[in-house]
């Protein structure tokens, strides 16, 4: 089980080196968008692989400027883990609102909305696009 858990921490820190050190605005070997590709309109994770380099080298705002719900959907992440940690091994009982059924729906919704709202070629919005 532990081998497991090895493995997949080596697959990973692989792939953070190889966009840590490749930037896939200047190379070609990264995939592209499909949705992209086939319609002329981001997605909304458009951007997330330009986004991903610009973190690793510490570059909040670019990566905001690439997909501003990429740090938006980290911290959400770090918050599941850390409040699950924290449970599990601190024997609390913090309620995570991740887990509350109505979540998904909300969470949902903003991504819906960021997607409509970064395909609008008018000034504000248009910021949201990569």
């Amino acid at each position: 089980m532990k081998s497991k858990y090895v493995y997949i921490g080596i697959v990973v820190c692989i792939l953070l080196s190889l966009y840590y050190f490749s930037n896939p605005s200047e190379v070609s070997f990264f995939p592209r968008c499909p949705f992209y590709a086939l319609t002329g309109f981001y997605c909304p994770g458009c951007g997330s692989q330009r986004a991903l380099h610009q973190l690793l080298h510490f570059e909040i705002i670019e990566t905001l400027n690439y997909n501003a719900l990429y740090i938006l959907g980290l911290g959400t992440i770090i918050y599941n883990i850390s409040v699950n940690t924290i449970n599990k091994y601190w024997n609390k009982n913090y309620y995570n609102i991740l887990y509350h059924p109505k979540t998904p729906i909300y969470i949902g919704i903003v991504i819906i909305l960021f997607w409509i709202l970064r395909n609008i070629d008018i000034h504000p919005l248009n910021i949201l696009a990569p």
